[in-house]
């Protein structure tokens, strides 16, 4: 089943992800990374592409896009 996302434009979107792992560096200490899982991307709905959604999210008063392709969305909210 195909969901028509241009309907969901400019609504809230929590998003749960498949295992997805992100790198953090330490300040204090570039030479030892911290993997860690990122399971949730929440923004507002800008754009639906044939390939991925593409969200907004305001973090530290600077706006993300964040780019979410199919294949990595397990389940979605919609508020």
């Amino acid at each position: 089943m195909k969901i028509n996302w241009q309907e969901f434009i400019g609504r809230v979107l929590n998003i749960t992800l498949f295992e997805n792992y992100g790198v953090v560096y330490n300040q204090k200490d570039d030479v030892s990374p911290a993997f860690y899982e990122i399971v949730f991307k929440t923004g507002k709905l800008t754009q639906a592409f044939d390939d991925g959604l593409l969200l907004e999210s305001k973090r530290d008063e600077q706006i993300y896009k964040i780019f979410v392709p199919y294949a990595s969305i397990k389940c979605v909210e919609i508020f």
